[in-house]
């Protein structure tokens, strides 16, 4: 008996089942406002969440002692393609561990969930380290423009996580953890001339911009703070030369002087809703 199987035997209904916005929709702000369902509409009330909760109670429940998520990182997610991200979790019962359930969600509360990211599978793939505990192996996939379609969503999620003991008793918690879901970031870098004198001056400039989810397009991320670093070409360690912020349009520039044979380059930290990114090293000759 899996944890699917579980809940809506109990609750009489499955946990919150999405139903996604059109792609062709997610580009047109006006249209996404008159064809989006309600929040209601697509991910159901929160008593299917909880009605099987004090059932559940009523026998020992697992132990879930982690829960990872593409290793820790955040859903980084770009313009074009679905994403999958694995997901394990980690529980123990006195009977053993059958099953395990993940979903990332997002909202103020559960009666007001406008984004879901549900798994893939209908049940994980549990490989038992001892008789009572056992990791259990999922996928995730997000897709901008239906999964994600809108910028809004991009943040702080919730997690819910469940776990199935092999005697039926069940742990669940629609706030377990929290995770990100980013909006994947691009980061360019060109220094010139090249080459350059020993003294004279280098100027060096990029552009930082992550992902739109409404439109499809990578748009300029603004007055964010981004690293200009270099390392010399016998070494393989960037050190940070100085710091700025991107402008209006999320473009860089800045000047420094020419000393030795190396690499510039930009790097950004990232936000809660962007992931960090590096750009790749420009080489520059000094003569």
């Amino acid at each position: 008996m899996r944890i699917r199987a579980t809940v809506a035997a109990v609750s009489g209904a499955l946990a919150l089942s999405a139903l996604a916005v059109p792609a062709a929709q997610a580009g047109n702000d006006s249209d996404m406002a008159a064809n989006k369902p309600s929040a209601a509409e697509r991910f159901g009330s929160s008593k299917h969440r909880s009605a099987f909760s004090a059932a559940a109670a009523a026998e020992a429940e697992p132990v879930v002692s982690k829960v990872s998520i593409n290793s820790g990182a955040g859903l980084a997610v770009g313009t074009t393609y679905a994403k999958t991200f694995t997901i394990s979790v980690t529980a123990s019962h006195p009977s053993g561990v059958e099953d395990a359930y993940v979903d990332l969600w997002h909202g103020s509360d559960l009666d007001h969930i406008d984004g879901l990211l549900m798994t893939n599978e209908d049940a994980a793939t549990c490989t038992a380290s001892s008789a009572t505990t056992s990791t259990c192996k999922l996928t995730v996939t997000a897709t901008p423009g239906s999964d994600l379609y809108m910028n809004a969503l991009a943040g702080t999620w919730h997690v819910t996580a469940g776990a199935l003991a092999s005697d039926g008793s069940i742990y669940w918690n629609d706030f377990h953890t929290t995770h990100t879901v980013q909006r994947y970031s691009k980061l360019t870098v060109n220094a010139s001339p090249e080459p350059v004198k020993k003294g004279k001056t280098i100027t060096v400039t990029g552009k930082l911009s992550r992902a739109n989810w409404e439109d499809f397009k990578y748009h300029g991320y603004t007055n964010q703070s981004v690293k200009l670093q270099f390392r010399k070409k016998s070494s393989s360690t960037y050190t940070t030369v100085k710091t700025i912020k991107s402008n209006s349009t999320g473009d860089l520039k800045t000047t420094v002087t020419a000393s030795t044979d190396g690499y510039y380059r930009w790097s950004f930290a990232g936000t809660t809703t962007t992931p960090a990114v590096n750009a790749a090293g420009d080489f520059v000759d000094v003569q």
